[in-house]
């Protein structure tokens, strides 16, 4: 036993375990914790042959223990970058997926934020999409949560400030009253209220029919997927 007692030597031991196993190690007692709960052990953990056989795992959890306690689907995401006249049920259909799955995982208390955001994290149903990737471990901001991301497009994260960050260094100083009025208005928050400005050309009147053009076509999306 002096020998399994070694760090390295128990390291590289549950390093090859998959991850369930991983989780039940770590009950054996705080030193197997410790370890178990390295983010090193439990990326190499989650790269073994598995559902989802990555190819490769970049970065490392933040935190080894939360990781280790969901080590399934949820812990993926798939990176959607949003283009106008993109909505929550109209992504739902594309991706097979259900419209509360998409708004519980980014966070989401309503359909319209997705407008203060470039992208949407969207569950992955289906371990075979994850065959061969390249998935980063990234926390996403909006959705409060660290994920292993996999770009479809394979272009990676990107580096450059968002669009949505642009928005918003516009909308400071003496713009920010007419900011705070269509918010008010449209009963949506600041980056919705700036989304609409910015395609509105700063225009409130512009910016409401926007917002109530996207309103219609929501309603009209709806209607034929309930039909």
């Amino acid at each position: 036993m002096e020998t399994i007692s070694s760090r390295d030597i128990l390291s590289s031991i549950l390093g090859r375990l998959p991850p369930p196993d991983l989780a039940r190690a770590a009950c054996v007692s705080r030193l197997w914790r410790s370890i178990a709960s390295d983010p090193d052990v439990l990326t190499r953990s989650l790269l073994r042959p598995s559902p989802w056989r990555l190819r490769r795992l970049v970065g490392s959890p933040s935190s080894g223990s939360s990781w280790r306690r969901l080590v399934g689907l949820e812990r993926f995401a798939i990176s959607h970058r949003i283009v106008r006249g993109d909505t929550v049920p109209g992504l739902a259909v594309r991706y097979d997926v259900q419209v509360m799955d998409i708004k519980r995982l980014n966070n989401m208390m309503s359909d319209h934020g997705i407008h203060s955001r470039d992208r949407l994290l969207i569950p992955v149903t289906n371990p075979e999409i994850l065959h061969d990737t390249t998935c980063y471990i990234e926390l996403d901001a909006h959705a409060k949560r660290e994920v292993a991301m996999l770009y479809l497009d394979g272009s990676g994260p990107g580096k450059s400030v968002t669009s949505a960050e642009n928005r918003a260094g516009t909308w400071q100083g003496q713009g920010r009253k007419v900011l705070e009025s269509v918010k008010r208005s449209m009963h949506v928050d600041d980056g919705t209220a700036e989304y609409y400005l910015s395609i509105g050309n700063g225009d409130p009147r512009a910016a409401f029919s926007e917002f109530a053009e996207d309103l219609r076509w929501e309603q009209q999306a709806g209607t034929r997927l309930t039909g």
